[in-house]
């Protein structure tokens, strides 16, 4: 009796002990901090910081480095780190303080995520809930959306940065959100009607329109209208026959003229031919400021066109490079020239130019078959590449880790279903 009696205050703690010693408890508590991580995206970059290292930490501590060491030899996970490793000896050869060139190397670390992601969701079967994670939350976000375009002031952001329509963050990321969640929808939808499964089939359509309906009526970025055709031209030449690709090539061009007539209560594209006009009286507008970006950028990288001027060199080019004052096209000051090859290859040159397009493209080729996952993931490396165009959208936090847990999460799920049909036969057996 008072044996057992001194033993049971240790029950609870041999319990808990049990629980963490077992493999299924331990994925499932990283799998958790992974839904946390996409579902707190849309809303903040604290907290997507807090839940990525909780993963990270859940998942290092039991991690088979054997097993992991040996998938790193794989270019899907040894790009991302050679890039990594180039913006980290990249500062040796730059002429920037210290300080300027460790902060720089900051956006290249959440690649480092990559490859643990690969390697942590072909082992788990919950990556779809990262996902639907992400889409509830952006959700969610077209709700608050709709909110603050008619009370500017129900919003998270300081009253001198209120945005029409914007209720945390900037009308870029949330556009970025919106057309990812868009055209996402679009394969489970097609599924969905092809097996008859109407009422989820219609479930994803109402959410599909009430991002397209925000973007028509409240607020659209240019980039995301620029690359949303691209990436349903994509769906429809990767699923559809031709007559679906020639119908919504139509729709595309159909919906394009709606939204020109379309009243929006927050305006941005409209503005576009004038900020070029006014750009050639050196007046500091979007798109003027862009094309002032990139031709300085062009400059600096003929200067040093193999290895770049080095880490955290580029808002240092553009102090020695700028003329008249602040206020003014030309005398603008940047460290980010809002192209992401452009930024790559100020900093590392050719050679960086190389490793980011190698990246990309074994991104791509990893996402190759049939699957939710096949279509997700490739999606996020398509939309990535274009944004990247007008931004330099996978070093900047936001669209860098919906790069990195889109493509992390997708990747994984891709392997593990090729592992699976790999190993089926033996399975069976």
């Amino acid at each position: 009796m008072s044996a057992g009696a001194a033993a049971s205050p240790t029950a609870p703690v041999l319990q808990l002990w049990r629980w963490v010693r077992n493999p299924a408890f331990r994925l499932l508590v990283a799998d958790v901090f992974a839904v946390l991580t996409a579902l707190v995206l849309p809303w903040s970059t604290s907290l997507v910081a807090i839940f990525a290292l909780c993963w990270l930490g859940s998942t290092a501590l039991f991690v088979d480095y054997g097993v992991y060491g040996r998938s790193l030899k794989q270019p899907i996970c040894a790009l991302p780190f050679a890039m990594f490793a180039l913006a980290v000896v990249g500062t040796l050869w730059s002429d920037a303080s210290w300080g300027e060139r460790l902060y720089a190397i900051s956006p290249a670390v959440k690649l480092l995520f990559l490859p643990g992601l690969f390697y942590h969701f072909e082992r788990s079967s919950r990556g779809t809930w990262v996902f639907t994670a992400f889409l509830v939350s952006c959700v969610a976000m077209t709700l608050a959306s709709w909110i603050t375009a008619f009370h500017p002031a129900i919003t998270l952001k300081p009253e001198s940065d209120w945005v029409c329509g914007v209720f945390v963050k900037n009308y870029i990321d949330q556009s970025q959100e919106f057309t990812l969640c868009t055209i996402a929808l679009a394969y489970p939808v097609m599924t969905h009607l092809k097996a008859k499964k109407w009422l989820p089939a219609g479930l994803l359509v109402a959410a599909a329109l009430s991002f397209i309906v925000n973007m028509l009526f409240v607020i659209a970025s240019r980039t995301a209208l620029a690359t949303m055709p691209i990436m349903l031209l994509v769906f429809a030449l990767r699923y559809l026959e031709w007559r679906g690709v020639i119908m919504v090539a139509m729709v595309t061009v159909i919906a394009g003229f709606a939204w020109a007539a379309t009243p929006r209560k927050c305006r941005t594209v409209e503005t576009l031919f004038r900020d070029f006009e006014l750009y050639h009286y050196n007046v500091a507008t979007s798109a003027g400021l862009r094309l002032e970006f990139w031709i300085k950028s062009l400059h600096f990288i003929r200067e040093a066109p193999l290895i770049g001027h080095g880490t955290g060199s580029i808002r240092g080019l553009f102090e020695r490079a700028a003329t008249g004052n602040a206020d003014e096209a030309s005398g603008t000051v940047v460290a980010n020239p809002h192209n992401q090859t452009l930024s790559v290859a100020i900093q590392w040159g050719v050679i960086g130019v190389i490793l980011l397009y190698a990246m990309w493209l074994s991104h791509l080729l990893l996402f190759r078959g049939e699957g939710l996952a096949v279509w997700l993931g490739l999606l996020v490396v398509v939309q990535n590449m274009l944004s990247s165009l007008f931004n330099s959208h996978l070093f900047d936090f936001h669209a860098g880790w919906m790069y990195v847990l889109g493509v992390g999460v997708a990747g994984g799920m891709v392997l593990r279903n090729k592992a699976g049909a790999a190993n089926g036969p033996q399975n069976s057996g």
